[in-house]
């Protein structure tokens, strides 16, 4: 296998490591839980498909696995020997935040049979003191919620790697037909001035010269797009910081194939100037 950007996350139980890998694998990591880390070796040994265009590799392993903790060690230097890089990314939580945790989950601590849930957290603590100081970063998850977190595990993989960036799909559609289950930002142009009602624009399409011409030439239209412009500015990084991978950006009009044919364009055109990966469907149209 070629050499891939590995990321290793590791840690307490509870403490968000299904998050993580949730919020890489979104990114484009191709993601394995509870790795056998003596299978590591082997795996890092297996040839890549031709084309596959994934951004790095994730194993989550940790005190499930029993043997984990008297193995990582001799095989880490050994995978290092051999030119693998790889960042041990260790999550942990605070005491009570993870009594919390297991209390609304109801799931089993690995180590807490036989004893108490505190006493579990506590040992577990204590077994993987060695892992947390060779650990590359270490999060405190106590205080994110699910975004928040998955929003600084994007990050960190960020400054590793060049992450897939997010995926931004204008779709034009007709309220006559439904709106899109897909869709993310939805926006009615139906207040727009409607080439249906010029009997020679009637037949045609929002892809026309003549039909671009009549929409963007209103001043109705160019204070709008102003505005809207401004608006997707503003959430379209937001959006990115959530970690999403898709965005779909919905724009309506009464038959899908006039104004919001034009307007998706003109959309599509103004985020074409930044560095954002963008495309155009026309669903009233195309179909």
């Amino acid at each position: 296998m070629e050499k891939l950007n590995i990321i290793i996350i590791t840690g307490c139980s509870g403490s968000g490591k299904s998050i993580a890998i949730a919020a890489l694998e979104d990114t484009g990591f191709y993601c394995v839980d509870n790795m056998p880390v003596a299978l590591l070796p082997k795996f890092l040994e297996l040839p890549l498909q031709r084309g596959s265009e994934i951004a790095g590799l994730v194993f989550v392993m940790d005190l499930r696995e029993k043997g984990f903790l008297s193995k990582y060690k001799s095989i880490f230097k050994g995978l290092k020997k051999k030119g693998h890089n790889f960042t041990i990314l260790f999550l942990e939580a605070d005491e009570e935040v993870l009594l919390h945790r297991y209390s609304q989950t109801r799931r089993h601590h690995p180590l807490s049979q036989g004893k108490s849930l505190l006493d579990g957290i506590r040992t577990e603590k204590k077994q993987l003191q060695d892992l947390r100081r060779v650990a590359d970063k270490i999060i405190n998850t106590s205080r994110y919620n699910v975004h928040e977190l998955k929003s600084v595990i994007k990050d960190i993989a960020q400054k590793s790697i060049n992450l897939a960036p997010m995926r931004i799909n204008i779709l034009s559609f007709g309220f006559k037909y439904g709106i899109p289950l897909d869709a993310n930002l939805v926006i009615d142009v139906r207040f727009l001035a409607n080439p249906y009602f010029v009997s020679e624009l009637k037949d045609l399409n929002g892809k026309d010269p003549k039909i671009k011409e009549f929409v963007m030439n209103d001043d109705e239209t160019r204070r709008f797009l102003k505005k809207y412009f401004d608006l997707l500015e503003y959430l379209l990084p937001l959006n990115e910081k959530e970690g999403k991978a898709y965005l779909t950006i919905a724009v309506g009009c009464t038959g899908g194939r006039h104004r919001s044919v034009a307007i998706a364009e003109s959309i599509l055109e103004h985020i074409s100037k930044t560095d954002k990966s963008v495309i155009v469907t026309h669903r009233d149209i195309d179909q």
